[in-house]
């Protein structure tokens, strides 16, 4: 099976900028990781990673010269946006949760499952981001970070294109009232963002609109919700959530991956 990657349309529009949203298809990973399994902190064959990373690198054009595959770094839901130049040390990642880059073939990324990927790019200015939005992230405003170091090197935020790829949707996102309670202490705005069936029900926040939310009061020109679930749609993607409902020992991580051509 080949790789087919979800592209947003917004991104898909700019010329000299590839980005894809990977599916688990098309990979070599075998049962749990079944089948494009990128994540390094998993228990999955670390050569079979490193295929499948390599798989993604060399779809999307990635220079070789540079370490080839795709970058990603050691991701602990914080703010921190990381400007690379060319792939690290694998045993000695720095932490971040977003990756921000103006090197032409060199591909970056973030590993997610349930979480929001986020890809940007400013293709005037050849300066491109890829966050990773968990709930955590999200909050404390890890996208406006990558835009802030995305405009250091030369991006103006008016012009960057920004897409959320799958995450856990609202339906699928039921939390404990401390969870809200935590949002709601730091603006009770931030109310419009969860939902209950009824009264007594438990919340469920939604992920992928309070991202976007993050993204409009950064500046950004132009944002796209790809509005797909990685917890209700088990042939395409992996998901924490689901694995942790289905008793599974451990769970795969799909790649969301942008690159300056």
């Amino acid at each position: 099976m080949s790789l087919k990657p979800i592209e947003a349309r917004n991104l898909s529009s700019w010329n000299g900028i590839r980005h894809g949203f990977f599916t688990r298809e098309g990979g070599v990973s075998t049962g749990l990781y079944a089948s494009l399994n990128c994540g390094w902190g998993s228990s999955d064959d670390q050569n079979l990673v490193a295929e499948n990373r390599n798989r993604i690198g060399r779809f999307l054009g990635g220079d070789e010269k540079l370490g080839g595959g795709v970058v990603t770094l050691y991701q602990e839901h914080g703010t921190m946006a990381l400007h690379v130049t060319k792939a690290p040390n694998r045993a000695a990642l720095p932490h971040a949760d977003a990756v921000v880059s103006n090197t032409p073939g060199l591909v970056i990324g973030v590993l997610t499952a349930d979480c929001a990927p986020v890809l940007m790019a400013d293709a005037e200015a050849g300066v491109i981001a890829a966050a990773h939005a968990g709930w955590r992230g999200a909050i404390n405003d890890v996208v406006g970070s990558a835009v802030a170091e995305m405009e250091r090197l030369g991006a103006k935020r008016e012009r960057i294109t920004a897409a959320v790829g799958p995450c856990i949707s609202q339906s699928a996102y039921e939390v404990g009232p401390e969870f809200e309670a935590t949002f709601l202490e730091r603006d009770p705005a931030f109310s419009t963002y969860f939902t209950r069936a009824n009264p007594n029900a438990r919340p469920h926040f939604d992920l992928p609109a309070f991202v976007t939310m993050r993204l409009q009061a950064a500046g950004v020109g132009s944002i796209e919700d790809l509005a797909l679930c990685t917890c209700k749609n088990e042939s395409l993607f992996f998901s924490y959530r689901r694995k942790t409902l289905l008793g599974e020992v451990d769970y795969g991580r799909q790649i969301s991956a942008i690159v300056v051509a």
